[in-house]
C-alpha cells in the first residue's frame, strides 16, 4: 500500500504558477486558503508574501 503524496505545482488548478493549487491538493484543503494566506502575507509591504510565493515557485516542481 503505497500512499505517497508528492508536493507538486498544479497544472490544472492555477492562477499564476500553480503553487496554491498544488499545496491545496497535497494538504487536502481548498487552494483558496493558501491564496488568501499569500495575499495576507503580502499586505504589510508585499515582501513576505511575494518572496514566500517565489521561493515556493522555484522549489516545488511542476506536475
Amino acid at each position: 500500500m503505497n500512499d505517497t503524496r508528492l508536493l507538486r505545482r498544479s497544472r490544472s488548478d492555477r492562477m499564476m504558477a500553480g503553487v496554491c493549487g498544488g499545496m491545496g491538493k497535497f494538504f487536502g484543503i481548498d487552494p483558496v486558503w493558501f491564496r488568501l494566506g499569500f495575499v495576507i502575507a503580502a499586505l504589510p509591504g508585499g515582501v513576505p508574501g511575494i518572496v514566500a510565493y517565489l521561493i515556493c515557485w522555484i522549489v516545488i516542481p511542476e506536475e
